[in-house]
């Protein structure tokens, strides 16, 4: 089968940067100036990039990271508060921006991978908190500052960190605001595993290998089945994931994997 070529997708902002290559979608926090820093055009230019990669046949998985290697993401921009997040109409626009970004996210039906080098503070734990699988280098830090600035915390932000790590460390991020090193952000179950500076693209990029080598159908329905395990049980669409996996048993890729493995070979997913 042949590779489809390295291609790029215009975000609107060259503060965000969108790039496939062989199966892989990559979104770039390109601020490195400001330790990637979360401006408000970065959250509008996250829209059109995370619609991209969901409707692009050819990607498997999406990985996160940051500019340079000091920061993934070091919050958001706090510059731009004192215009943006004062005044109750700017506030209404600012926010109206972050739910159209939060919408985006969870309409991604791709497995995410957030590579996590340096400062992932505030806005940018938020959003590794949007990918499944959070991968850090030894040097990482991780802080919700809120308290120590005295904004209001959203409610959205504080259940996702809830559901990752419980109530106990939830609240004693949130509380603190103190930073917290990989190893302990590990121990609390924030992120799935930390690694040695030097080896954190290889290992990315080897579990986003690994992760493309296999059958989208049936990862979707993985991760559908999961993000309805969030919700309040009477909210689940249980019937919707059903089918899901349904569809795995009709699919062509089903039969593929059943060869594969008579013939002892590698299979070859096709998504169908």
């Amino acid at each position: 089968m042949t590779t489809p070529p390295t291609r790029s997708y215009d975000t609107g902002s060259d503060k965000l940067l969108c790039v496939v290559d062989d199966g892989i979608g990559r979104i770039t926090f390109n601020n490195p100036e400001k330790h990637n820093a979360l401006s408000l055009g970065m959250q509008q230019a996250l829209v059109p990039a995370l619609a991209a990669l969901a409707a692009d046949a050819d990607v498997r998985v999406v990985v996160l990271t940051g500019a340079g290697n000091k920061a993934f993401v070091s919050g958001a921009d706090i510059s731009e508060f004192g215009e943006q997040r004062t005044a109750p109409e700017a506030r209404a626009a600012y926010d109206s921006v972050a739910s159209d970004a939060a919408a985006a996210w969870r309409a991604m039906s791709k497995p995410i991978i957030a590579m996590i080098r340096g400062y992932c503070i505030g806005g940018g734990l938020i959003t590794a908190m949007q990918a499944d699988i959070r991968i850090a280098s030894t040097d990482a830090q991780f802080a919700i500052p809120a308290a120590r600035l005295g904004l209001g915390y959203g409610y959205g932000g504080v259940e996702a960190l809830f559901g990752l790590v419980g109530p106990a460390f939830a609240a004693e991020i949130l509380f603190s605001a103190r930073r917290m090193p990989a190893a302990e952000a590990l121990q609390i179950g924030l992120i799935n595993r930390v690694v040695a500076a030097d080896d954190l693209e290889t290992t990315v990029e080897g579990l986003a290998r690994a992760i493309a080598a296999n059958a989208p159908m049936t990862i979707a329905a993985c991760k559908a089945a999961i993000g309805e395990l969030r919700r309040a049980p009477e909210h689940r669409d249980v019937a919707g994931v059903n089918a899901m996996i349904e569809a795995c048993f009709r699919s062509q890729d089903y039969l593929e994997g059943q060869r594969a493995f008579a013939e002892k070979r590698p299979p070859r997913f096709a998504g169908s």
